[in-house]
């Protein structure tokens, strides 16, 4: 019998494949669970010549609509044609009998998750600068794509976006509140009554960050984004939300989450927020120059999360290192978004 991961049962697994995508795998797998992720559970499972990977929900409380495998299989597979970099994905599985939650798998990709400053800092303040250029444009690009033209046209709605995000969010902190917030309330409110009247639309991924990215840093490579992962949050919306929430982890790994999520963003070489801005200008064409909302929302969105793992954390429900602290950065974050609020 295959050893088995928290929440994948390798055998399961093995037999599914074998009836879904033949040949694919042959033998016995094992597998590790791929640490770094905060919400969805994600391994890397092996038969020691192939290697794929795989994705489902975590353990335990799990929100209604967070981690759908489906949604993130089918922008993935429809992205596939574009110039967006994304896996092969090879199949889903909606039947929770398998390995006792939905999931997919996918191609496993060639390259670095980069997570830490001195990761870039190996690389030199150059490469650390044009690795950061290529994150933007990949994400400019992704708000480039029609999503009409690659079948994405019903995988949300874009009108009242931000209306719903608020409100999704909003609904999320209350479903995993174990405590009381110093500002959750006041930040709460003012994203409800501060929505802006028009907004732009596009595909967004919802958790665009250097580290939910491979980079090829190998010998002889490029440092090209050879993929975009976790689309989990994925949908139709406004793309200045996206950007600002990039910007959002940028700060945190500055102040708030330092020391919980990715520094990478501290490194020698890395732009600027006003510079991140001007070039996701540049490629995108969008104004960028009124983003207290969007930032407000990132920041709330990112507390939120963070307190859904804290919340999962004490009932013994994820698996991973760095859990244990993320409760800590919750009302940081409350407060610097009751900043961008007020600017």
């Amino acid at each position: 019998m295959a050893d088995d991961l928290p929440g994948l049962d390798l055998d399961r697994l093995g037999a599914f494949l074998d009836k879904e995508a033949p040949g694919l795998v042959a033998g016995p797998l094992s597998g590790t669970v791929i640490p770094g992720g905060r919400s969805n559970l994600t391994y890397d499972v092996t038969d020691g010549t192939t290697h794929l990977i795989v994705r489902r929900p975590p353990l335990g409380h799990v929100l209604a609509t967070a981690h759908d495998m489906s949604r993130e299989h089918t922008v993935i597979k429809a992205l596939a044609p574009t110039d967006v970099p994304v896996p092969e994905v090879h199949a889903l599985c909606q039947d929770t009998e398998v390995i006792g939650a939905p999931f997919y798998v996918m191609a496993k990709v060639e390259g670095r998750a980069i997570r830490r400053a001195t990761e870039l800092e190996e690389l030199g303040a150059a490469r650390t600068a044009d690795i950061a250029g290529r994150l933007v444009d990949t994400l400019a690009d992704l708000h480039a794509v029609d999503p009409d033209t690659v079948g994405l046209e019903a995988f949300g709605r874009a009108e009242g976006y931000l209306e719903r995000q608020v409100r999704r969010w909003t609904t999320q902190a209350e479903a995993s509140k174990s405590r009381e917030l110093a500002g959750y309330a006041e930040l709460r409110d003012y994203l409800a009554t501060h929505v802006p009247a028009h907004s732009d639309a596009a595909i967004v991924h919802g958790d665009f960050r250097l580290d939910n990215v491979l980079v090829d840093t190998s010998p002889g490579g490029d440092d090209r984004i050879t993929a975009v992962l976790d689309w989990e949050m994925a949908t139709l919306g406004d793309p200045l939300s996206d950007i600002a929430l990039s910007i959002v982890y940028q700060e945190m790994g500055r102040t708030a989450g330092a020391g919980t999520v990715s520094d990478a963003t501290q490194a020698p070489g890395y732009p600027t927020v006003d510079e991140v801005l001007e070039r996701y200008s540049a490629r995108s064409g969008r104004d960028v120059s009124s983003m207290g909302f969007h930032l407000a929302l990132g920041f709330y969105k990112l507390a939120i999360i963070t307190e859904g793992i804290h919340f999962r954390y004490t009932q013994g429900q994820t698996v991973g290192e760095g859990f244990d602290r993320m409760g800590e950065v919750t009302e940081p974050l409350i407060a610097l978004g009751l900043q961008a609020a007020r600017r």
